[in-house]
């Protein structure tokens, strides 16, 4: 197979589980049983994986592709990124859910126009952050939550973004003494990943 038009990251491959060809797979699902669910996995070079047997181990699944009987070749494999076109997974998620995919490239507007344009989407452990490059500036990390990023619209190719929550700006009043800092909108949006899941 030639590379894929619209290629979404599902996996990769670790290390080598046992003699038989076996390998540890971290999937990027919301459930990692479901990597088996999308058909053939596609590494950058155009490779095809064709999964066998999946099961759980953990924090990852073990997996078995045709082609691969024992622990050298599992072993050579060790670091591929699999991946699957956009246009083989599902649209029906919630409202507030997208693909890290779908919203990479998109430009960012406040209420002035156009202030940028997102390059990734990190997640670091505490929550999606959008990686945006903005006119004139380097890059910069916007949380990826209701308060800081109030509208989405994939099919007009925007997010709009608060400046104030997003951290562009300065707050013109200070919080008053004791207040929590407590933002009852700070809550994620969560992109799904490629499972369709948050």
């Amino acid at each position: 197979m030639s590379k894929l038009q619209n290629p979404v990251q599902m996996a990769v491959i670790g290390a080598a589980h046992g003699i038989k060809g076996e390998l540890r797979v971290k999937t990027f699902t919301g459930d990692p049983l479901a990597l088996a669910d999308y058909g053939p996995l596609y590494a950058k070079d155009g490779r095809a994986f064709q999964i066998l047997d999946i099961r759980p181990a953990g924090t990852v699944v073990v997996v078995r592709f045709k082609g691969v009987s024992d622990r050298n070749a599992a072993e050579a494999l060790a670091g591929t990124e699999l991946f699957v076109d956009r246009s083989v997974l599902p649209d029906d998620g919630e409202e507030d859910e997208f693909y890290h995919a779908d919203l990479i490239g998109l430009e960012v507007r406040d209420d002035t126009g156009v202030i940028g344009r997102v390059v990734a989407v990190h997640n670091f452990g505490g929550g999606d952050i959008l990686d945006v490059t903005l006119a004139g500036r380097k890059g910069v990390l916007i949380p990826f939550t209701q308060a800081a990023v109030p509208h989405v619209s994939i099919a007009d190719g925007f997010v709009q973004v608060d400046p104030l929550a997003a951290g562009l700006a300065e707050d013109e009043e200070t919080e008053a003494p004791g207040g929590s800092g407590f933002d009852p909108k700070g809550r994620p949006r969560g992109p799904k990943d490629a499972g369709g899941n948050r």
